[in-house]
């Protein structure tokens, strides 16, 4: 097929792959301009342009698909489909009825369950035991396009959010190349979404990646998974930033909340409103992420010492 192909992020350079692996036609990589990035705000490419430079597909980076122009473009390539992944920007009812097949995204999770920014650190945090990849024919609605084929998988408890993401790219990737086929040999009857199983993943925030202690272990095992990568979970420790990078949780008598009660190679022990959490890799304020053992060698915490403001 002729494709037009628009993404952005790590996610989506898998599917990239694979569509030119698999022999189609990449007539434009459109992606986002590029950005600052890192500390030193240097301004740095998508994944997306980078894959694409290197493999000499033409790379655009329109700052808006709004305008009559930016559709015009597009149009002249006269795409079969435009196949966009964590693109970035909003698609409008004028470009979604350029192509031949319309515009089929890859997204993150079994739709109608967790449309929106963040799917797959929504689904660890609410302790879903299964996700997966909908390719979905797009819509003028918030990925609330008919669903053109499906491939779940299982959530493990120790998955984080950055685990997940890598499975689910690869899994997009040939369910992708997959759905292609047979939409192009007519094999393929788009089903609607049922609204009434719908749910949001609304966009994470740094905010949100402060742990409360007061809040049971087991929800705050997960928070620590979904936010792995970013944000990262947080507490203070003599008021300094403590990152969280990973924990699991505990049955334990109740205690105070925040406080530790033991301390080992096998974690740091933190008394929670229900249970405890077992931190088992975390970062000091101005040092690198450590496994706690490591962590203990350099700093002793004596039970009682309370983490949290």
């Amino acid at each position: 097929m002729n494709l037009v192909f628009a993404g952005t992020p790590e996610f989506s350079v898998p599917a990239l792959q694979a569509l030119v692996d698999a022999g189609h036609t990449i007539l434009a990589v459109y992606t986002q301009p590029d950005r600052p990035v890192g500390r030193g705000r240097k301004v740095g490419m998508s994944a997306v342009k980078e894959f694409a430079l290197t493999h000499q597909l033409e790379v655009r980076q329109p700052v808006s698909l709004k305008d009559e122009a930016a559709a015009q473009a597009l149009r002249a390539l006269n795409p079969d489909a435009m196949i966009v992944i964590a693109y970035g920007l909003i698609l409008p009812p004028t470009v979604l009825a350029i192509p031949k097949f319309g515009c089929i995204n890859v997204h993150a999770s079994l739709l109608p369950r967790w449309r929106g920014a963040a799917p797959i650190q929504r689904a660890i945090e609410a302790g879903d035991d299964m996700t997966g990849i909908t390719i979905m024919q797009m819509d003028a609605g918030l990925d609330t396009g008919a669903i053109l084929a499906l491939a779940a998988t299982p959530i493990h408890a120790h998955d984080t959010s950055a685990r997940l993401h890598d499975r689910l790219a690869e899994i997009g990737a040939s369910l992708l190349v997959s759905a292609l086929a047979k939409l192009e040999r007519g094999e393929i009857t788009p089903q609607p979404q049922d609204p009434a199983q719908a749910s949001y993943a609304r966009k994470l925030t740094k905010e949100e990646a402060r742990l409360d202690w007061t809040q049971p272990a087991v929800l705050l095992a997960r928070r620590v998974r979904a936010f792995n990568p970013w944000p990262v979970a947080t507490t203070v420790l003599e008021d300094k930033l403590l990152r969280v990078w990973m924990a699991t949780n505990t049955v334990m008598p109740a205690g105070t909340p925040g406080e530790i009660f033991a301390t080992g190679a096998d974690g740091i022990c933190v008394h929670c409103g229900e249970g405890a959490l077992v931190i088992t890799a975390l970062q000091a304020e101005g040092g690198k992420p450590l496994a706690a053992g490591d962590f203990l060698n350099g700093r002793r915490l004596a039970p009682g010492t309370r983490l949290g403001p």
